[in-house]
This record gives C-alpha cells, sequence and structure tokens, in this order.
C-alpha cells in the first residue's frame, strides 16, 4: 500500500481542525507516508503546509474544501485539489469567490468556469449529501468539472448506512470510486479536544443543552493498518486514493516581483516622470538648490531607476498629494525611508537628508537588491480615505488589505476553554491572575512556576480535562482580521497570486498574512493609523478655525527656548515617544538645548545604549572630556559626543576608514549586527585589509573593528530617530506656546479614560489654565478653547452622543436659553428625556439656568410635559403661539450635598469639575502633602502625607477581637486604600467618620499588586 493522507484540516483552519504542523509532519514521516493533502475550508495555512511537508520529504497536495451551492438551495461538501498550476490557480479563485460571497458557497457555474486543472472528489457519505444523494447531481458535477470521483469514508470502519445505494450510483454514472478519510486532530486522544475547539468556535458551552450535536467522529490522523482494516474489502479504492494524490503536481509558484505600473502622461516614462517630480518639489522644498542636493538626486535616481523602482515612488507621492489636498495630516517620515533625498523632494517625507546628515543606501541598496518599504503614518481617525482613494485609482481587483490571525497564547487559550467549562467568574479570575504571558512562553510552564495554580487544578478531575485540552489548542489561529497598517497592490488582478474574502470595509482582505504576501513578490505598503497624528489634527484644526489662520506644524522653529525648558524640565505628558519615566528623567540629566540632543536619546533610550546616557550627559554638559579611538572618527561622532547611536554612524566609519562603498557599509552593519562568529571573521578580514589598502594602520583598523562589532546591536536607525523626533518637538512645541490647544485636544483624545483625564485635569490646574464647565449653550461636543481657558465639550458626558449634540446644536439661537424650560421647548419633548437630561445636570452643563442642580433633576418632568405640549418636535412657529400663555415653575428639590455633587461630576465626566474639599484643606496645610494619584508611584515602605474625605469606613476585628478599620480616602485626584491596624485605631476612632476631612501619615505597600497606606496617624483638618 502507498501510504497517503487526502484530507487533512490544520489548525490554519480557525479552530475547524486542530492539526499543528510541527506535530504532523514527523509523525508522517515515521510511518513512511509518501502524500498528504490540505482540505481547509479557505486556503489558510497552504504555504505553511506545502514548505513543511516538503522539508520532511512529503509530497504535498493542495486542496480545498468546496461548499456547492445546488439549485434547490442545498449546499454539498466536494473536495479539490490542483492537479496542475491551472488548478492551483482556479482553486485561487474558487477560494476567493466562497469567501467574498455572504454565504460562502460556490455556485455551479462558478464551478464550471474554475474547474480546468482541478481533480473534484463527492464524498457522497458525508452529510451534506443526505438530501442530495443521487445521480442527477453527480452528472451535473461531471458536466461542470472534467475529473470527478466519488468518495467512500469508514470512519472506525463503520460503513455508511448509504454505501450499496452509492455504490449503485458510481456504477450508473461511470464514476470511479476513492476511499477518504476526513482528519481534524492527530491522536484519537485529541477528539475531545477538538469538541472543545468547535464549541469555541461556535460560542457554546460544553454543558449547554441547545449545543448542536458534534457530527465528525473518529478524524484522527489513522494508521495504514487502521486504513487497510477499514477497507479490506476494497483495496482498490485506496489505490484509486493514492494513485490521485500522486498525480497532483501543483507546487507555489516561485517568487516573482509584482510592481504595479503607474500612470504616467504621453511622453513620460516613469523615470523621467520621477526626475521631473523630484526637481520641482526639490525646488519648492529648499527654493535655493545647491549642487550638492543636485548630485544626491542624481545619483538616487539612477539606483531607484536601475533597480525598477520608479512606479513605487511615483505611487507613493501620488496618495501623499491626495492627503496633503484633503487636508489628511502625514508623518514627516518613518524608518530608513527619510534617508531619502527622493522621497523628501516629493514630500513623502518632511526631514531633509543632506541636513541631517541621512543615507540613503540605508534605506535602497543596490548591493542587496529587496522590495522598497516606505511606511507613511497618517492621522488614525483618517487613514482609511487613504486606503480608499488607492482602491479606487488602481481598481478593487487590485488592491487589498492584509490578514493577521488572533492566535490563542498561554492566557487566551486557558480563558476561552474555562468558558466552555463554564467555569465560573473566580475560576477565571484566578486563572488570569496566575497565567502570567510575560513570564512564560507557554501553558505548561506557567503551570509549572504556579503551585497554587498545580493544586487547583489537581483538586478536580474536570480541571485536568481543562489544562489538557487548553495544552493541546494553545497556540492555534483563533480568528482573523486585519492588519492594522499592510496593504497591498498589484499590476494584475489580486486573485492571480493570493486568495481573497471579504473584511469589514468595502476592501478585499487577502486570506494570507504578510510573510507569506511578501514571499509571493506582491508589493506591500504599510499605512500606520498614528494617534498623535491626530492629537496633532485636532491642535491644526482648533487653532485655524480660533485664527483664521492656517497652522503649517512644518513652519515651526527648531531652537524654540520655551521649548527646550520643557524637555529640560522633562514636562512631557502628551509628548510623543518622552512621556515615560525613564525618559524624562533621560531628558533631566542631559538638558537637551538643539533638536540633535532629541534624536541622540531616542535612539539612545532603549535597553544597552541607554547605559551609555550618562556617559552622554557628562560629556555634552563639559563634565567629561570626549575621548576618539582616533581622529579620523571625530567628524563622525563628535555629534553624539564621541559614542556610536546610529546605524548610520557605522557606515560612516566603514566608509572614512576602510575605504568602503556606502553600499559595502551598509552590507558590513547587517552582517556584523548578526553576530555569527564566521561572518565576524570574515568581516574582520575585510574590513582590516581594505583600511590598510587605505593607508589605514592595521591595530587600529582592528580596534575599529571590534568598536563596530560592539556597536551594532546598539546603533539605531538615525533616519527614524530624527523622523519621529520632529513629532515630539513639534507637540512640545505647541504644549509650550499654545498650552490651551494642546491640553484641549489632548483632553478630547483622552475622553473615556478617567485615569489619563484625571491625570491631564491636574497638570492643566497647575498650569494655571482655566477650566470652564460644559455649557448647553457654549460648548462644542469636544474641548474647545475660550478666550485662553478650556471649555468643556459635551461628548465628554457620559451618555451624551454625536446625534443629540446636533440636536441641542441645531436648536441654538442667538438669544440663549434662559430656563430649563426654554432648552425644554427648544430641542422638543420628543429628545428631552430623563435618559438625555439628567447626565447633563449631574455634569453641570445645565448650570447657567441658575438653579441648585437637584431642583433641575426635580423638573425635568415638568420641562418634559412642558415640551410636550408647547412643542413636541421643536416646531418654533407653534412654541411662540403657546409660550405666551403656558407659565412653566421649578419643583422643589433643595440643595445637593457637596459630596453627592462631587460624585455626580465624576461618575459623568471622569473628573471633579467643581473644587474638591481636599484641595482647599491641602492650601492650609504647612506639611507637604502628596497627592493620591501619585501614591503608587512613590518608593515602597516610604512614609507619605496625604490628606482628603473619607468616602467610606469598614470596620472589622480580627482573630484576637481587636477593633482596626479600612478606609477609602478621596482628593482631587483620586482614591487610596488605607488601613489603620488596632494600635492606631484606639487612638483615632473618634476621627473616623465618612464626609470628614483628615491629615493621614502613614507607610505606603503594595499587596497583591494593589497600593495601599498603612496608617500611623490621623488628624482631623
Amino acid at each position: 500500500m502507498v501510504l497517503v493522507y487526502p484530507q487533512i484540516v490544520t489548525g490554519a483552519d480557525l479552530l475547524r481542525g486542530i492539526i499543528k504542523l510541527d506535530h504532523l509532519a514527523p509523525l508522517l514521516q515515521r510511518r513512511g507516508a509518501r502524500s498528504v493533502g490540505i482540505v481547509n475550508s479557505k486556503m489558510y495555512g497552504v504555504r505553511s503546509f506545502c514548505k513543511v511537508m516538503e522539508k520532511y520529504g512529503i509530497h504535498p497536495v493542495i486542496g480545498l474544501s468546496i461548499r456547492l451551492e445546488l439549485e434547490d438551495g442545498q449546499d454539498i461538501l466536494l473536495y479539490a485539489y490542483a492537479k496542475d498550476d491551472k488548478g492551483y490557480s482556479n482553486l485561487l479563485k474558487i477560494s476567493s469567490a466562497m469567501a467574498t460571497r455572504e454565504q460562502e458557497t460556490l455556485p455551479l457555474k462558478w464551478l464550471q468556469a474554475y474547474s480546468e486543472g482541478c481533480i473534484i472528489i463527492c464524498p457522497l457519505t458525508d452529510r451534506s449529501w443526505d438530501e442530495s444523494r443521487g445521480n442527477d447531481t453527480i452528472e451535473i458535477i461531471r458536466k461542470a468539472c472534467r475529473t470527478v470521483y466519488i468518495g467512500i469514508s469508514r470512519p472506525g470502519s463503520v460503513k455508511h448506512i448509504a454505501e450499496n445505494e452509492i455504490i449503485k450510483i458510481a456504477e450508473d454514472t461511470g464514476t470511479i470510486i476513492t476511499a477518504y478519510h476526513e482528519s481534524r486532530y492527530i491522536t484519537e486522544e485529541d477528539a475531545f479536544a477538538f469538541e472543545v475547539a468547535t464549541a469555541i468556535r461556535s460560542g457554546y458551552k460544553l454543558n449547554d443543552p441547545a449545543r448542536p450535536k458534534m457530527d465528525v467522529y473518529d478524524a484522527h490522523v489513522p494508521e495504514e493498518k487502521e486504513i487497510l482494516q477499514w477497507f479490506s474489502d476494497r483495496p482498490e479504492w485506496i489505490e484509486n486514493m493514492a494513485e490521485i494524490m500522486l498525480s497532483c503536481d501543483a507546487k507555489l509558484p516561485p517568487s516573482r516581483t509584482l510592481m504595479p505600473a503607474f500612470p504616467v502622461p504621453e511622453g513620460h516614462t516613469a523615470a523621467s516622470l520621477l526626475k521631473k517630480n523630484c526637481e520641482e518639489g526639490l525646488l519648492h522644498r529648499l527654493e535655493k538648490v545647491s549642487p550638492v542636493y543636485y548630485d544626491r538626486l542624481k545619483k538616487e535616481l539612477q539606483v531607484i531607476e536601475n533597480m525598477g523602482f520608479s512606479d513605487y515612488f511615483l505611487i507613493v507621492e501620488d496618495f501623499m498629494r491626495f492627503s496633503k489636498k484633503n487636508g489628511i495630516l502625514t508623518g514627516p517620515g518613518r524608518g530608513s525611508s527619510a534617508g531619502s533625498l527622493v522621497a523628501f523632494s516629493l514630500g513623502i517625507t518632511d526631514v531633509d537628508p543632506i541636513r541631517y546628515g541621512l543615507i540613503f543606501e540605508r534605506f535602497l541598496n543596490p548591493g542587496r537588491i529587496t522590495m522598497p518599504d516606505i511606511d507613511i503614518d497618517f492621522a488614525d481617525n483618517r487613514r482609511s480615505e487613504v486606503i480608499e482613494y488607492v482602491a479606487k485609482k488602481y481598481g478593487k481587483a487590485h488592491v487589498a488589505q492584509i490578514i493577521t490571525f488572533g492566535t490563542l497564547s498561554p492566557k487566551s487559550v486557558a480563558r476561552n476553554v474555562a468558558r466552555v467549562f463554564d467555569f465560573s467568574n473566580e475560576e477565571m479570575s484566578f486563572l488570569s491572575k496566575q497565567i502570567q504571558e510575560g513570564h512564560s512562553k507557554r501553558l505548561e510552564e506557567s503551570v509549572n512556576k504556579s503551585k497554587a495554580l498545580q493544586d487547583w487544578v489537581a483538586m478536580d478531575p474536570v480541571r485536568a480535562k481543562w489544562l489538557q485540552a487548553a495544552k493541546t489548542l494553545e497556540g492555534l489561529p483563533r480568528n482573523a482580521s486585519t492588519h492594522a497598517a499592510g496593504v497591498i497592490l498589484s499590476p494584475i488582478p489580486l486573485v492571480e497570486t493570493v486568495p481573497l474574502q471579504n473584511s469589514g470595509d468595502d476592501i478585499f482582505l487577502t486570506q494570507w498574512a504578510m510573510g507569506d504576501v511578501e514571499e509571493i513578490g506582491l508589493l506591500k505598503m504599510d499605512f500606520l493609523g498614528l494617534r498623535n497624528l491626530t492629537l496633532m489634527d485636532r491642535i491644526r484644526s482648533m487653532i485655524q478655525y480660533d485664527t483664521g489662520k492656517t497652522f503649517h506644524f512644518e513652519d515651526i522653529p527648531l531652537n524654540d527656548s520655551k521649548t527646550f525648558e520643557l524637555f529640560k524640565k522633562g514636562d512631557m505628558t502628551g509628548i510623543f515617544q518622552f512621556e515615560s519615566d525613564g525618559m524624562r528623567d533621560a531628558l533631566r540629566l542631559i538638558k537637551p538645548d538643539e533638536f540633535s540632543d532629541l534624536y541622540a536619546i531616542n535612539a539612545l533610550y532603549r535597553p544597552g545604549p541607554m547605559e551609555n546616557i550618562p556617559l552622554y550627559s557628562r560629556r555634552k554638559n563639559n563634565k567629561e572630556k570626549i575621548e576618539y579611538l582616533h581622529p579620523q572618527l571625530e567628524p563622525i561622532l563628535k555629534e553624539t559626543a564621541g559614542i556610536i547611536v546610529y546605524q548610520e554612524q557605522i557606515m560612516q566609519i566603514a566608509v572614512q576608514i576602510a575605504g568602503f562603498t556606502m553600499a559595502e557599509a551598509d552590507l558590513l552593519r547587517r552582517a556584523v549586527s548578526k553576530k555569527k562568529r564566521e561572518v565576524l571573521r570574515q568581516e574582520r578580514e575585510h574590513f582590516v585589509k581594505s583600511a590598510v589598502q587605505h593607508n589605514f594602520p592595521e591595530r587600529s583598523a582592528s580596534e575599529i573593528y571590534d568598536l563596530i562589532v560592539k556597536f551594532a546591536d546598539y546603533g539605531f536607525p538615525k533616519s527614524h530617530a530624527v523622523a519621529y523626533s520632529l513629532i515630539s518637538y513639534q507637540l512640545a512645541y505647541v504644549k509650550a506656546n499654545a498650552p490651551a490647544y494642546f491640553y484641549a485636544s489632548l483632553l478630547s483624545m483622552a475622553t473615556g479614560n478617567q485615569e489619563k483625564t484625571m491625570e491631564y485635569i491636574n497638570e492643566i490646574r497647575r498650569k494655571g489654565i482655566e477650566i470652564l464647565p460644559p455649557s448647553i449653550q457654549k460648548s462644542k461636543y469636544a474641548h474647545v478653547v475660550e478666550k485662553g481657558s478650556i471649555r468643556i465639550g459635551l461628548g465628554s458626558i457620559k451618555g451624551v452622543t454625536p446625534s443629540f449634540y446636533n440636536i441641542v446644536k441645531d436648536a441654538r439661537n442667538s438669544e440663549g436659553w434662559k430656563t430649563l424650560f426654554d432648552f425644554s421647548a427648544a430641542i422638543g419633548g420628543t429628545h428631552f428625556t430623563e435618559k438625555t437630561i439628567i447626565p447633563l445636570i449631574k455634569a453641570g452643563a445645565l448650570d447657567e439656568f441658575g438653579k441648585d442642580r437637584s431642583v433641575l433633576l426635580a423638573s425635568i418632568e415638568a420641562a418634559r410635559n412642558h415640551a410636550l405640549f408647547v412643542s413636541p418636535d421643536g416646531d418654533d412657529l407653534l412654541q411662540d403661539i403657546i409660550y405666551s400663555v403656558a407659565k412653566p415653575k421649578y419643583s422643589p428639590g433643595g440643595s445637593m450635598p457637596r459630596f453627592a455633587m462631587l460624585e455626580y461630576e465624576r461618575e459623568m465626566l471622569g473628573f471633579y469639575l467643581s473644587e474638591h474639599p481636599a484641595l482647599e484643606m491641602k492650601k492650609k496645610l504647612m506639611e507637604p502633602i502628596v497627592d493620591l494619584v501619585v501614591v503608587p508611584d512613590a518608593k515602597e515602605r516610604s512614609v507619605l502625607q496625604v490628606a482628603g474625605m473619607i468616602r467610606e469606613i469598614k470596620r472589622i476585628r480580627t482573630k484576637k477581637g481587636e477593633a482596626m478599620a479600612f478606609l477609602t480616602l478621596q482628593d482631587e485626584t483620586g482614591e487610596l486604600s488605607c488601613t489603620i491596624f488596632p494600635k492606631q485605631y484606639a487612638t483615632s476612632n473618634s476621627l473616623l467618620q465618612e464626609l470628614a476631612m483628615v491629615h493621614v501619615t502613614g507607610t505606603m505597600e503594595k499587596r497583591n499588586g494593589q497600593t495601599q497606606l498603612i496608617v500611623q496617624q490621623v488628624k482631623r483638618v
């Protein structure tokens, strides 16, 4: 017998199978299998399947499970295999056709169109054929397809009840019968894990009586003796299957460069148009262009043309031009592409590579031909517009976003399996705490490291089954989504090279992930959404709206003293890349006073290079002399205080010392960074020999090579550091020179994030910028600047939707509303409801009506009735006629307590709008009081003084019967848990009352990740 496995459904098929290739391939190799076929429901995992099987010497067959749509509305299962390259091409189309239809089935006429080069097996023992099993159906398929077989399966040696009928159909239609067996898991013991996977995929729990019954049994990978036993009376069926598999000779096509052509005007080639656009763009950028720029431009254009990438640059320039024309903010550059003068001239980047000493060969090296890679950052709220433009310009069939697969990580698989086991919330929480993905790569490691988890599993056999199932499913793809950045563009319809499927947008999604797509040779472009560009866009729009002048970030001077003061102080809240505590410490230490310091710090602040931050600081601030290994290194390393910081410096050293070309220097940089001993030895010989040939001492050359090797891992792309530091500087400039606009935009971006909102509000108040309350008559939806102050937007109030805001905005008039009843009549009784109005009152947005918030809350019903009477739908004409007759009155509601008012504000806005009593108390206290929000950042076991309002008290007794208490203390920045042990409780009990204002001294501790203060002393204030 020739052992083949014709129907393998792998784990790539999103839990429809749980077979892992690294387990399957060695098993089949040991069994002596000659061939194996993949039949996933999409083309997921096909490329890796083929490569792994070939590695183990097993002939891979590319197949697909098809749901064929019949005229009566039924759909039946077929297996399609690529017999040759034409069949492979058609499988791409068939998979795409199904995956882009709502029902994910294939109409018969489409099967007929795409069946050339394919072998079709009709598995008549499959349940989907129960209603369609007959001569007519087979005849229809035989007419549509050239090569058709009937498949019979006997899982577990059990014959199908209709097997004799199927044999008769085969005889009547003249169709050959083949054995088949679909495998969805490897061993029989994996059957339960597959059942769990099916429950996860379908959203059912194992104990749910409504859960569909499993219709897949004995779907393991059988041994040869099992197959022989199952079909002992029909060995010819087994032979037919082997013959089919071995006849399939389709292979993955070799990689080829598929560069799209940019549509150029008549009389131009892509190269000539690129040259023209570059020269015009450079003049626009610099006005006066020196010969250095023209020489560099000429060299770059020649390399680009020789490598065949002129079209690529024109494509990128085109969608960048579209972005700028439509006011879509783009980043100044990203990665090594900022080293290209062509990119700068075309407006793709905003970094002048000659001014900053950036190297083109770091981006595009003629000695290392790879597809160019220009990653573009867009404001994340408008990125989709650019992708839609590209799809429209080049055609929907030529553009797709790239798929990405979410896998069952240790914590994810533990929780997903626990969910279908119907574990309690407490058990789920326990598992989440015990499984720390950052510390363990596999679930088994987490279990081995946690005694508590081991004990928990040992307590119940069900938990042991949970663990076994979770370990089996770990690492499998769980779901598919759209890659955050990747977009592919093809000169031919994409379906010719890659299978497609629908996405949530109107743009196709590839069925293969980024690595597979790039291997084919398709052009991949990264359209990245950068949140900080959206922040800058908000700032720009606000300034332009208020001043009537266009604000250009690129015109900001790079030597602003106010901006550098912020950097020196580490005042970096909201500043891209510089917000972390460590980065702030580095800024305070280095005290940057020019732009070059910022991108140096950016490059240094990473594991490894950050060891040089103190040295950089001492040398920059003239506290230590700069020393160079050799005088010729000084021009290269002077800007970074004698330290190799950038990859470009390594390249410059190779050019200066060893006489390398920039292309050779880039290859050296890449080679030594891999740290392979033999490569390092070869490169040392090459470098030293070349240096000696250029009259450089051999010993010095060897020492410099050692220096290069030492810093090869540390070097950071200077082009990326410069470009991204430009975004940071521009944000800091606005923060220093137009802080209200900066903070208003920052607050709008933080809507919904209470912790960040509180942090920003506290900083705004410390800066002395007034925060104006939300106003039903003055507020916009987002926060805005109003005469130097920040007006809170209505959109920040919990429950206020954009549609409701638009109703309010449309109802506003020049006279304004003087009462709640005016407002209710203006928007109409239909829209004036408790759901819409209570949040506004609680947030203080209706305070301008001059009534206590309790009164306003009590009067909602009266105001609504008034609106329904006067103006049900906000009809102004009817309102004017009736209003003079109706004289509505407020309902009595008393006065809202201060504490309740504060709580409502925090509930609705995420922060305290009114002055918290704790703030007033802190002003009176002469001692240094720590804000509660920063207590978690203090050194553990440090003694702190805090002050605030007692929000909650919980008194308990210890096992010894002694009284103690837990407090929740609140100030204007947040809340803190405080523990008062019996000794301190005895002296302070009389002071502990809810809403009391207290001054507390205590020791900061962290238990189970939670911060608390162990109270030493309590004083009433």
